[in-house]
């Protein structure tokens, strides 16, 4: 274990930054059940002082009124920090919600820090100003500003992804954040707190509050707060954009999905078996855009059904910090019997069980695992294929025809993310076309290229994140009109 790791076990906490009796957050290993680490938990209070430290760093301080060639040089900087310390920052997250360390190595951590400098590339080509003429004759300028204080709330399951999709970019446009993590998942972002304060940025332009629901909402409903971004279930989006519009604050929500893999009957089942493998089941099925309802033409249902099945039982299930794990325990007891419950619904419903099921995974007595668990025989309209589950469960639907495929696809609350395959790339965009969700792959799962706006429409929520529209989102257009002389 890294050093730097061992800093944050056993931590017994006594302060507050309101100088109160300090409550703590346990931090539990996914798979031991053990506690690994405890941090301070904010209150209400110490909320207030963000907001107000944040206020003062947007009205008053240099960081908004900075060029943008000079906030992208400071968060180039904290990009090489943040390269610097990857190892310790995948040791983190793997131990906190139990990512297998390869998958925290590769997404949890790359991918963060890939994004960073893929904003600064953006910000460095972005039109911050412009000029152009007017209908009536005036000279129209233009002006890109920051949209101002940022509530930036984010789960547990993609901790500092999620991070990085909100904070920088609103660094970039110049706002002040203030972040609460999951009460899962403080460790990492206590890590990046440690990197934004060797940056040097300027006082309140960044504070983190880890805490719970209660935390969550004083910061979402706070009047000093000027957009709130977000990311979580569906049923929360709507609690976080009621408290919002009391206030007319900004709001953009990524939520839940219950994404449709529609496979094509030209597709080869192995290789869609590999890609739903890689697109569906990795962090354990913990990933909001993930293919859960895999729809097949059901003249050879049975050749992609023992195609998935054969990728999903060769599955290494077990310790996350081992380099050969592919699926580590679930988040948390309750998830892991949230997921078990679903296992049995689905059953009762009388969907056909493949592989998997309730129990533990062979050889595992401790940690909250599920075994990577296949449906097949299911209809759109059952529980299972309707709801979002997040844990490594996939339903398999079969369909008549492409126009009834699509139908299937589109019969969701959610709008988040699909895919389809097929030996036709042409054919697979016109299916793209044609399914209602905000994000789409053809022979892949939807790829988070951080130059693609990724987001969701229906229940899965509104507004971008990454690519021109994930800067756009922190920026506020003021247009200045110029008489001119004759």
């Amino acid at each position: 274990m890294d050093q730097h790791l061992g800093e944050y076990l056993g931590i017994e906490a006594d302060w507050s930054p309101t100088g109160d009796p300090a409550e703590t957050i346990e931090v539990v290993s996914p798979h031991t059940e053990q506690p690994i680490a405890r941090v301070v938990a904010s209150r209400p209070a110490d909320v207030d002082a963000a907001i107000t430290a944040a206020r003062t760093a947007v009205d008053q301080g240099p960081w908004p009124r900075l060029g943008p060639a000079e906030r992208i040089a400071v968060v180039r900087r904290l990009a090489e920090i943040y390269g610097r310390r990857r190892g310790e920052m995948a040791q983190l997250i793997s131990a906190e919600i139990g990512a297998p360390i390869s998958f925290a190595q590769r997404a949890q951590v790359g991918l963060p820090a890939m994004l960073m400098s893929a904003f600064c590339d953006l910000a460095e080509a972005y039109p911050w100003q412009e000029r152009r003429g007017g209908f009536f004759g005036s000279d129209v300028h233009l002006r890109k500003e920051p949209v101002g204080v940022v509530a930036a709330v984010v789960p547990w399951n993609m901790p500092q992804f999620l991070i990085v999709t909100k904070l920088i970019p609103a660094l970039l446009a110049g706002c002040a954040v203030v972040l609460k993590p999951a009460p899962e998942s403080p460790l990492d972002a206590l890590l990046l707190a440690e990197m934004l304060k060797e940056v040097g940025l300027p006082d309140g332009v960044v504070t983190v509050v880890p805490g719970d629901a209660t935390v969550g909402a004083h910061l979402v409903g706070h009047p000093g707060v000027d957009k709130v971004s977000f990311t979580g279930s569906s049923a929360a989006g709507r609690a976080v954009a009621a408290a919002a519009a009391a206030n007319l604050t900004k709001v953009s929500l990524e939520l839940g999905g219950k994404s449709a893999a529609i496979v094509l009957d030209d597709a080869d089942p192995d290789t869609v078996a590999a890609g739903i493998r890689a697109a569906s089941l990795s962090n354990s099925g913990q990933i909001c855009n993930a293919l859960t309802r895999i729809v097949v033409p059901a003249r050879r249902e049975h050749e992609f059904v023992d195609a998935l099945a054969a990728r999903m039982s060769a599955l290494k299930v077990g310790d996350p910090a081992d380099p050969a794990t592919d699926l580590g325990p679930l988040v948390s007891q309750r998830q892991q019997q949230r997921v078990r419950d679903y296992i049995d619904l689905g059953q009762q419903e009388g969907a056909r069980l493949i592989c998997g099921g309730a129990d533990l995974p062979d050889g595992i007595d401790a940690g909250w695992y599920v075994r990577p668990t296949l449906f097949a025989g299911a209809d759109n309209a059952m529980r299972i294929a309707r709801e979002e589950i997040f844990g490594p469960v996939l339903t398999v639907i079969g369909y008549r025809d492409e126009d009834e495929a699509v139908a299937i696809a589109n019969d969701s609350a959610y709008g988040l993310a699909g895919s389809v395959w097929t030996a036709d790339t042409d054919r697979g965009v016109r299916i793209a076309e044609r399914v209602q969700t905000g994000t789409f792959g053809v022979n892949q799962g939807y790829t988070m290229d951080p130059f693609a706006p990724f987001g969701g429409i229906k229940d899965s929520g509104y507004g971008r994140e990454l690519g021109r529209e994930g800067l756009e989102g922190y920026l506020e257009t003021k247009s200045i009109a110029v008489a001119t002389t004759r």
